[in-house]
């Protein structure tokens, strides 16, 4: 149980057999149908969680109705609001399966007893933030920076299960309209 949780912690930190086994304990296994929400806008996000099978969208609701997509998450991502986690208030983001999902979960409690009695685990934490912090300096260079011709080739090389979302995700990824994805499919594929 928790295989892949354990692989994904065995990239970033070295750690003993027993404190890895203790760590996963920690989490909670949750079944998510498709379309059902982890989280909704409105609540505090009081988890982080692990994908273990599955594709989730973190987005958000713009003042006009438009949605815009943050990330994908598939199996061996990480998913939270760290703002609303981190700070106890209400979110902004949803958190929806696009299939059915299988996440580990850990509350925000539990994190903290971890950090506690694994400090090895605050160092696993660490360097994920880290990472993440890189990943979405990354995104905001692409969008002020590159063609959205560009942005979508760099999201095919990103998410490798992009065969599994719609043109309207695609494009509320990119900051684009559908009609443009589709438009820029159409060149790619001429080009081949």
């Amino acid at each position: 149980m928790f295989e892949s949780l354990k692989q994904n912690i065995a990239k970033h930190i070295s750690i003993s057999d027993n404190e890895i086994e203790d760590f996963c304990r920690l989490f909670e296994i949750k079944l998510i149908r498709r379309k059902e929400r982890l989280l909704e806008a409105g609540h505090v996000c009081t988890f982080e969680g692990f994908v273990d099978q599955g594709l989730f969208r973190v987005y958000h609701i713009d003042a006009n109705g438009f949605e815009q997509i943050l990330y994908f998450a598939a199996a061996d991502w990480w998913i939270t609001d760290i703002d609303s986690f981190t700070n106890e208030k209400p979110s902004n983001l949803y958190i929806e399966a696009l299939e059915d999902s299988k996440v580990y979960i850990i509350k925000k409690e539990k994190k903290e007893y971890a950090y506690e009695h694994f400090p090895k685990i605050e160092r696993l934490f660490r360097i994920m933030t880290q990472k993440t912090h890189v990943a979405l300096q990354q995104r905001v260079i692409n969008i002020l920076g590159k063609t959205a011709d560009e942005r979508y080739l760099d999201f095919l090389q990103k998410y490798s299960h992009h065969q599994h979302l719609s043109n309207s995700m695609i494009a509320a990824y990119l900051g684009i309209s559908r009609e443009f994805v589709s438009k820029i499919r159409r060149k790619l594929s001429q080009k081949k």
